[in-house]
């Protein structure tokens, strides 16, 4: 994959602003078209491509100051040999573009290739005797470029090439070059055809006796096995991406601080070893009034994210501040910090630097509300204030050796108890404005711009969901080692990655500052290349992957994806027969997939039965138009009918139960039914939701709402401990698990 640049820009030429803002826009990767929710062909404007070109960092505003910056990057391209990376796949050709001034071109060059497990391999290559792709004048020199092959097959990994000339030791050039898989790794039992099920959670509603109010690894650690004794294969969890400790109502898990480090709030603080060494903090813990107030914190039917976190962080910091490392953990939390680097310390000095603002009385949400001189990682005056206040950054760094610890525990625990896959992760689609990630590492994003999704049926404006996206460009220039760290980071302690909004491989919808989403555009990826940064990722920590393709699928994408080994998503609501409107058997869908019956996104199946979320988006005003709303009902009254037959047809609801849906309530049959039907699927997984199992009724997250409902909130209705004891829902499981052996046959 190469990024493309644009062709060299005559200045003083009769060019217009348009023609260099279209061609330009064409280089990077701006789609001028695309095909809309309604199936209509839809253009992208010229002045969205302009706002999406201003993001990147192009001088839109002045045709001159364009134009250098075009002969700039045009220049830079042709005098660099080597793109900065490339990647390939196992058994593929290497075929590199070496550009060079034309009286270099017959020299023979030699090339080194230093693979990434220590061995070296070296030749020699003359770029004329390659295929002529490509001609570049400048006012001293032609540029010419050759597409050489290189005659070797590294094995998979990330390894270095360089271009050396004879008799010069400095590198011509050098280029990073990363071989890998062609498709993701998979569990040996699902590669042969095994199907499995597990419940999907999301991980703060959990409720048990034990918690601090919020579920934590520990509660994660005993779900995992009580569910594989129910027959669970896997247990599916949100993104648990580090959030904001010191803004601790900031809890959407989909707009992180950063996604690579891990939302502390999780934290068993009961299972810390140095609470536990701690005779006079366990004291207080189990004073009375302390357990009156986490009893308090527990009875709450929404997580109390302020109540919860100040508790934790309280008393952890306690911990941190009296506790003596014995020489064993002191070198277990130094390789845990020095593995971590830059990206980890950038994370405890944005925590730190957070809770001492807020501790001053200044709102601090993010860092663009900081004062002036520390809203850059990079300043001299954030590094006088880490010299200064080492101690609490370092209290950050603890935190997140606990919580990876305790993740940790939790998936040896899934695994040991027979898991096929153990815990899947879930990796949410970019990271809020005011977050680490863009305080640190500024050029990689593009704050000007914000992800989202273009118009549709449901949201006729479109969404903006207030993330700055990655700059495909400067990923490109860093090798992809961002996207490198990204996927490893989120395949620790699990055994399979969910991509929320998997087309972000692909293309994402940008939208301009301060305008509506309909004004935004696609901007595209190297999708190839990051898929198989993803396989040999998904090799090296035998991680099987879940790609959330629902929306608008641009064509092609799902063969892809399927190529690649990664796993589809279907949820059964929105299978249906374009012909007749009816929902289609789990027994068509494609096998290399995961099924679901709902999502976060969505009512329950008790709420989308009794139309409670219909009821609830009036009432929040979500359908200002009673008409749509209208639509909507009737729309729904159909597929709860279209539904009704095929559970009928397919057998696994008595003749106890009417066919006609205007007599029929959502009941345990009915509920128990719908799972039976999508286990009996020849989806490789079935992920069931608790929630569902609990027969609730409202739903964890209202898309197109903030603070008009408590998102991110909704505790589960009964303690894990009463739910593993439930003899109905074993037998459900027990069920459930027949269900997929038969469809494994």
């Amino acid at each position: 994959m190469k990024i493309n640049h644009i062709d060299r820009i005559h200045s003083g030429n009769s060019q217009t602003m348009t023609t260099l803002i279209e061609q330009l826009a064409a280089a990077k990767g701006i789609a001028s078209e695309y095909v809309d929710a309604w199936g209509n062909p839809a253009q992208v404007s010229e002045e969205s491509k302009a706002a999406m070109l201003g993001a990147m960092g192009y001088r839109v505003d002045d045709e001159a100051a364009l134009t250098e910056q075009l002969e700039q990057e045009h220049r830079q391209h042709w005098l660099r040999p080597l793109d900065p990376v490339m990647v390939v796949r196992s058994g593929e050709a290497i075929s590199l573009e070496v550009r060079l001034p034309i009286e270099f071109v017959n020299d023979a060059l030699h090339w080194q290739l230093t693979l990434e497990q220590g061995a070296v391999l070296t030749g020699q290559l003359t770029p004329i005797e390659g295929e002529l792709v490509g001609v570049a004048e400048f006012e001293e020199m032609e540029c010419q470029a050759y597409r050489v092959a290189l005659e070797v097959q590294p094995e998979l990994g990330y390894h270095q090439l360089v271009l050396l000339e004879e008799g010069n030791d400095e590198p011509l050039a050098s280029m990073r070059l990363i071989v890998a898989p062609k498709a993701c790794y998979k569990q040996a039992p699902i590669a042969n055809g095994r199907k499995v099920w597990g419940p999907s959670v999301q991980l703060y509603c959990l409720r048990s006796r034990h918690n601090w109010g919020i579920g934590d690894f520990s509660d994660l650690g005993q779900l995992v096995e009580k569910a594989a004794n129910w027959g669970a294969h896997f247990v599916g969890l949100n993104p648990i991406h580090a959030l904001y400790p010191a803004n601790p109502e900031s809890a959407s898990p989909y707009s992180p601080s950063s996604r690579r480090w891990l939302n502390v709030a999780y934290i068993n603080v009961e299972a810390v070893p140095e609470f536990l060494a701690n005779e006079g903090l366990k004291a207080e813990v189990a004073n009375p009034a302390f357990q009156q107030h986490l009893a308090s914190l527990r009875a709450k039917g929404n997580v109390d994210y302020t109540g919860v976190i100040e508790t934790k962080i309280g008393m952890l910091r306690q911990v941190f501040d009296q506790a003596t490392l014995g020489a064993e953990r002191q070198a277990a939390f130094d390789a845990f910090v020095a593995t971590g680097g830059d990206s980890l310390q950038q994370q405890a000095v944005f925590d730190a630097l957070q809770a001492h603002f807020y501790g001053k009385g200044d709102n601090a949400w993010g860092w663009p509300v900081w004062p002036d001189a520390f809203r850059d990682y990079h300043n001299p005056e954030v590094k006088a204030w880490v010299a200064e206040h080492q101690i609490d950054v370092n209290f950050y760094l603890y935190l997140q050796f606990l919580a990876d610890e305790q993740l940790a525990q939790a998936d040896a625990r899934a695994k040991a108890a027979g898991m096929v896959m153990g815990i899947y992760r879930d990796l949410a689609v970019g990271v809020s404005e005011g977050s680490t990630e863009i305080w640190a590492n500024r050029d990689l994003y593009c704050p000007k711009a914000s992800v989202g999704a273009p118009p549709d049926i449901l949201g006729p404006l479109g969404q903006n969901w207030g993330l700055p996206p990655m700059n495909p460009n400067q990923l490109f220039e860093a090798a992809y080692q961002p996207m490198v760290d990204l996927f490893r980071a989120n395949m620790r302690s699990c055994g399979a990655l969910r991509i929320d909004h998997v087309m972000a491989l692909l293309r994402l919808w940008w939208v301009p500052p301060g305008e509506s989403a309909a004004k935004g555009a696609y901007i595209y990826y190297p999708v190839n290349d990051l898929l198989g940064i993803l396989a040999l990722e998904s090799h090296r920590n035998q991680c099987l992957l879940i790609g959330e393709d629902l929306g608008t699928v641009p064509e092609g994408i799902d063969v892809t994806l399927k190529e690649n080994g990664v796993h589809s998503y279907k949820v059964f609501f929105f299978e249906r027969s374009k012909a007749d409107g009816g929902f289609i058997s789990p027994a068509h869908y494609t096998e290399q997939a995961m099924s679901a019956l709902t999502t976060h996104d969505m009512p329950t199946l008790k709420g989308f039965w009794h139309c409670d979320d219909l009821a609830l988006g009036r009432e929040l005003g979500l359908y200002p138009d009673e008409e749509v709303l209208k639509t909507l009902y009737a729309d729904r009254h159909q597929a709860k009918q279209r539904i009704l037959d095929s559970l009928h047809a397919h057998g696994v609801i008595s003749s106890d139960i009417s066919h006609d849906v205007n007599w029929v309530g959502m009941n345990t049959e009915l509920n128990h039914g719908l799972q039976i039907h999508m286990s009996r699927g020849s989806c490789a997984l079935f992920s069931t939701q608790l929630e569902d199992w609990l027969e609730m009724d409202k739903p964890v997250n209202v898309p197109g709402t903030s603070y008009e409902y408590p998102n991110w909130r909704r505790k589960l209705s009964r303690d894990l401990e009463d739910i593993f004891a439930d003899e109905a829902l074993k037998a459900l499981a027990g069920k459930m698990s027949q269900a997929r052996d038969e469809a494994s046959r």
